[in-house]
């Protein structure tokens, strides 16, 4: 599974794909930051967002999108940035038809930590170690990317499981996808 990663924020919206499946050891293919100048108007940063994921996107085919879901912040100005650069990943990824899934910070950390209090530094740290890096993806935004990517190729297949549970115990049809036989997903 090709995962493309987003950390949203409108000065740095940091970006990252992994490649991998439960069980082996994920690979990085690429990382980095969407930047936007503070001075430019807010609709303006949003079309440089878009931009920039239309770009990783065109560059990287991802089969799926992970992006951090936002959550309430003392600081209503910097979740508003945050929300509306989440909703240009999610749009992004919709209109190639790519399904987006939503991760809490803290489901993050703990999926790459072990545990959902860990601090940024040792989300970069893991995220190093699993990855096999030289050296922690700068700055944070990056690192924080390719921790989304890993956490989603690792709990995607048991959210599929559970979604396929309960529409069976609704007494309706599945709408998890499943993914070809033979393909990188089984």
């Amino acid at each position: 599974m090709r995962v493309l990663g987003v950390d949203p924020g409108l000065t740095r919206c940091g970006v990252g794909v992994v490649e991998g499946v439960v069980g082996r050891p994920p690979t990085m293919l690429g990382v980095g930051v969407v930047r936007t100048p503070a001075e430019l108007d807010v609709a303006e940063r949003l079309v440089l967002i878009e931009r920039g994921l239309e770009e990783w996107l065109d560059a990287h085919r991802p089969e799926s999108v992970a992006v951090e879901r936002v959550f309430s912040q003392h600081n209503v100005r910097t979740v508003m940035g945050t929300a509306q650069a989440s909703a240009v990943a999610m749009l992004c990824a919709a209109r190639r038809g790519l399904p987006v899934a939503l991760h809490t910070p803290s489901e993050v950390k703990a999926a790459v930590t072990g545990s959902g209090q860990a601090d940024k530094a040792q989300v970069g740290a893991m995220v190093t170690r699993l990855l096999r890096l030289s050296a922690p993806p700068r700055p944070a935004d990056a690192a924080d990317a390719l921790a989304l990517a890993i956490c989603h190729i690792w709990r995607s297949p048991a959210q599929r499981r559970f979604a396929a549970a309960r529409a069976r115990a609704a007494g309706r049809p599945s709408t998890a996808v499943t993914p070809p036989k033979g393909s990188a997903h089984t």
